[in-house]
């Protein structure tokens, strides 16, 4: 059965990659953002614009039309890059009562913001405590400075071939989300590039 996974914060540079990449590995997706996520892909998608996760009845919209499209709900990645405890916290908190009802699911947070690691990754250290015998997974991924064309211009005298590549962070999440990554639960993954 082909996998369903949210992914939030898809209208952004990584989101797009990162939407590409998961389809490319067989997951159908439900692809939200503030703006409206652009798709090409050949996977099953919908995308929604005008998604504020800092609401939580946002989040509890999205969980629900992605189970009434698709019929199920197996994975999310939290990805927004504003305000990410608060997008992180609501739409964690949507998927988590779909996946403790089914005692399944995996959720995969990316922090971009360096301030605001500690709180991402606290959070999905409790989540996996708290339902890991459920069967559900938690992690986190703290990548450095991202390959973006925003990082690019803020940052014009460092060495963008040091930084990490949206491709390389969308990777990384797959296998998180993979059945192979089954027995990893409750983690932070530095993802430095070579910075």
């Amino acid at each position: 059965m082909q996998q369903v996974a949210i992914v939030t914060g898809a209208a952004g540079v990584v989101g797009q990659t990162l939407s590409r990449v998961l389809g490319e590995a067989g997951y159908s997706l439900m692809l939200v953002d503030l703006q409206q996520p652009p798709w090409e892909g050949e996977t099953d998608a919908v995308t929604i614009g005008n998604v504020d996760l800092t609401r939580p009845d946002h989040a509890q919209e999205v969980v629900e039309q992605t189970l009434q499209y698709f019929g199920q709900l197996d994975a999310v990645v939290n990805l927004a890059e504003s305000r990410e405890i608060e997008t992180t916290t609501h739409m964690t908190q949507a998927a988590l009562a779909h996946f403790q009802s089914n005692a399944s699911g995996v959720l995969v947070s990316v922090a971009t913001q360096e301030a605001r690691q500690k709180t991402v990754l606290a959070l999905m250290q409790t989540v996996a405590a708290e339902n890991r015998a459920l069967g559900i997974r938690a992690n986190a991924l703290l990548p450095s400075a991202l390959d973006t064309p925003a990082n690019r211009s803020n940052m014009p005298d460092q060495n963008p071939a040091d930084w990490v590549s949206a491709q390389s962070l969308a990777e990384i999440v797959v296998f998180l989300l993979s059945n192979v990554a089954r027995n990893i639960t409750g983690l932070g993954f530095s993802v430095t590039g070579r910075v």
